[in-house]
């Protein structure tokens, strides 16, 4: 069995005792790691200010060695706040008013990579697979080409990936895509996000579908196709269910006794939609006033990257809109909506996503949102609760038992609120049964076999287009 490496830009360190970091995705990869051996690197997320960062921070677990290094101020400011989050992470959301195209930043995104590349290289072996995470490391591949490595090398997309129109507004698209090309295996989260990606390279004339999700662009065949990731969802449910013993749950269930609890998790970010879900809200409480002190919306959304304007200002919105809310509708003995802006224990929110009779999950767009995963595989299978889901979020490929809304329109996310607190027993129970079957035999271990299973396959027909 090959070595792998894992490329990404932060790396999730294991916990003292040598447990894997909360989340499926390092429980996963972490096992693929401890399994085959190998290492995992990336940013440390610490400044080396304006000097040159010292050499990597090694820190071995097991078989798995974290490989951490520091970037320069000018290097996060560039690479990681400027092109990724400025632009990037925009365009691909579909934000094409939000993005801030600078010469100096994209150059600085190229830069890092290379960067990466040649702290990488040195540690790579002939036999290495190397798994390359997220919108970040795009370019990581073809600086390892350049250096004349001939790993298989495989990239797997987090976020969505956009039509050929709105990806053509970025001055470097070109470039970005055939840094896709110079990988073995290109991961997207459905087949949606593949359909987008083919587009392009038929409309831009520069690849050809071949048929059996190999692609010819820039000299070179490749594969790419669409892995649905998952969560650890047997795992998850115990959590979920151990938790109804926590302080802090017991506490909650005792603070709504009598009511139905509405859930929403997000980072505060303006691809998740909840401005326009506190409007859904306050137009279902006004629209159905029956069900008011009979409902507590409970909004948990930790702070994102409040280093960049735009996430500081929504900030400040979605305080002022729940409080406007409160105000109005709220009474002396009941607050329609409890917002929390911060992050809370996983323990925690897994015992939270049980007592909720309605997960709220309505990004704007979103790769797959595993909020929505966590939220179904939490429930108690006897009295299941209701997943209202946004149609443009990755999970809506999959969760067929959700209720699906578009975000946009509040009116009708108001009306699914309202149809799922009144939804029966019996189709409650349908509904989370046909997804939660999904995902039992659909979870993040298979997520990661299948891909690496892929990757392993696909150099051969990478060689012949070289």
């Amino acid at each position: 069995m090959s070595r792998l490496i894992v490329v990404s830009n932060r790396v999730p360190m294991p916990a003292k005792d040598g447990s894997a970091a909360a989340g499926g995705l390092a429980v996963a990869l972490q096992a693929a790691l401890q399994a085959r051996g190998g290492i995992w690197m990336g940013w440390s997320g610490e400044s080396s200010g304006d000097r040159e960062p010292g050499p990597l921070a090694h820190l071995q677990k097991g078989n798995i060695t974290y490989a951490l290094t520091d970037l320069t101020d000018t290097d996060v400011e560039e690479y990681y706040r400027g092109f990724a989050n400025r632009v990037l992470w925009p365009i691909c959301h579909y934000r094409l008013d939000l993005a801030e195209y600078g010469r100096k930043e994209m150059a600085g995104y190229f830069r890092v990579n290379r960067f990466f590349a040649h702290r990488l290289a040195p540690m790579i072996e002939p036999d290495d697979i190397i798994w390359v995470h997220d919108y970040h490391l795009i370019p990581l591949a073809a600086e390892l080409r350049q250096m004349g490595l001939k790993n298989r090398i495989g990239f797997f997309l987090h976020i969505p990936w956009p039509p050929a129109d709105i990806l053509v507004t970025m001055p470097v698209h070109e470039e970005i895509m055939r840094g896709l090309s110079h990988y073995d295996l290109v991961g997207f989260q459905t087949d949606y996000d593949l359909q987008n990606f083919a587009g392009y390279l038929r409309r831009e004339g520069i690849g050809d579908d071949l048929g059996n999700g190999s692609f010819d662009s820039h000299g070179r065949i490749f594969k790419a196709g669409a892995y649905p990731i998952g969560i650890e969802t047997a795992a998850f449910a115990d959590f979920a269910e151990s938790a109804a013993n926590n302080v802090m749950v017991q506490k909650t269930r005792r603070s709504v006794e009598g009511r139905d609890m509405i859930i929403g998790v997000d980072r505060l970010d303006y691809s998740k939609g909840i401005i326009q879900r506190l409007e859904a809200f306050e137009r279902f409480l006004t629209g159905n006033p029956a069900y008011q002190n009979k409902v507590t919306y409970l909004q948990i959304t930790p702070k994102s990257r409040s280093e960049v304007p735009e996430y500081e200002h929504m900030q400040k919105m979605v305080a002022e809109q729940a409080g406007r809310v409160n105000g109005a509708i709220g009474t002396v003995d009941w607050v329609p909506i409890r917002y929390v802006n911060r992050s809370i224990n996983r323990t925690v929110l897994a015992g939270l996503y049980r007592l909720a009779t309605i997960g709220l999950v309505t990004p704007l767009r979103d790769g797959m949102n595993l909020v929505a995963k966590e939220y179904v595989a939490a429930q108690n299978p006897d009295r299941p609760g209701v997943l209202v889901l946004s149609r443009f979020a990755g999970a809506a490929r999959e969760l067929k038992g959700a209720l699906l809304v578009n975000p946009y329109d509040v009116e009708g996310t108001a009306n699914a609120l309202a149809r799922g607190l009144a939804m029966s027993l019996g189709e409650r129970r349908e509904r989370w049964s046909m997804m939660m079957e999904h995902l039992l035999s659909h979870d993040v271990s298979l997520w990661c076999e299948n891909f690496l299973r892929d990757l392993v396959t696909a150099p051969e027909l990478a060689r012949t287009g070289a």
